[in-house]
């Protein structure tokens, strides 16, 4: 299983690029925020030609483990050439990886990236209204969160940063995790996500004891409560942005499924959205950095650049 997930962050941690994309800027660890005495960092591409002004947010995850390294993965595999050959700004994002922290705390993180690239627009060279978000399996199912649940920010906060709004324009990726209750079926939990094996950790969900002062398992009811709010398909509205998901119909750790279904609530919603299925693709399939065009097109026709 270690080597299965080796190969999948490989493969879809995020989209970014390599030695032959056009020609960019990278500048590594921009520290968003700290945490626990920890901090978490993002790196930046931008294009060294003409900018179109938008930026997309790279969520580096995959099973909800995220680290600097696998950015230089997705450059190696050629993620991001697309996006930046169209003047995209990247904006790769590091969250907290389990197994020290959970998926809540992960989403917490990547809110706060977002406000943090938004309050620094400016010095970004970016439009703070046209910002896109995507990612690759659990980068995909944050990405999909912070379409979901993305805030205005608090108004009354001391800091510039938690003033400022976390929500995104357009949200696409991968065969993203939507529903931990309805996994595959109508019924069937995710129990091979979330009770054994690498993910397993993700999903240890804890609370401080008061008597004890320490950290415990929450209880089963405290426990599906979080299950449904981590889960992006219970959090659509209409306000939810325009989103496209890609899915392989031969997915063996994330279903079809899982995608077929958040579509649906979206067009319940009547929100823009996509699934495009790729005919007898796993989780990762080769030559899947051309589907990045898909992508891009999507946040083209979102994010138009206005005169």
């Amino acid at each position: 299983m270690k080597s299965l997930l080796t190969v999948v962050l490989l493969i879809v941690a995020c989209p970014l690029v390599r030695a032959q994309a056009p020609p960019f800027e990278r500048k590594e660890d921009v520290i968003y925020a700290r945490k626990h005495g920890v901090a978490l960092t993002l790196d930046v591409f931008a294009p060294k030609g003409k900018r179109n002004g938008a930026a997309v947010i790279a969520v580096v995850s995959g099973g909800w483990f995220s680290n600097h390294g696998d950015i230089d993965g997705a450059m190696r595999a050629g993620f991001g050439e697309e996006m930046l050959g169209r003047g995209y700004t990247i904006f790769a994002v590091v969250h907290g990886s389990q197994p020290k922290y959970s998926i809540p705390e992960a989403i917490d993180d990547v809110h706060q990236a977002i406000r943090f690239i938004r309050s620094h627009a400016a010095d970004y060279q970016i439009d703070p209204n046209r910002i896109a978000i995507t990612g690759a399996s659990a980068g995909c199912h944050l990405s999909l969160m912070m379409g979901v649940t993305g805030d205005d920010g608090n108004a009354d906060a001391k800091d510039k940063v938690a003033k400022t709004s976390c929500r995104v324009q357009a949200v696409a990726g991968f065969f993203p995790p939507t529903d931990f209750f309805n996994y595959g079926a109508t019924g069937k939990s995710a129990e091979m996500l979330i009770k054994a094996g690498p993910f397993a950790p993700a999903f240890d969900f804890r609370e401080r004891d008061r008597l004890t002062n320490n950290w415990l398992p929450v209880q089963e009811e405290k426990r599906k409560e979080i299950l449904k709010q981590i889960s992006p398909i219970y959090h659509v509205t209409p306000q939810t942005p325009p989103t496209l998901l890609i899915h392989g119909d031969k997915d063996f750790l994330v279903p079809l499924q899982q995608s077929q279904i958040m579509i649906e609530k979206l067009k319940e919603n009547k929100v823009p959205c996509e699934l495009v299925v790729h005919k007898g693709g796993s989780h990762g399939w080769a030559g899947i950095t051309k589907d990045e065009a898909l992508i891009a097109d999507w946040f083209d026709k979102y994010l138009p650049k206005k005169d």
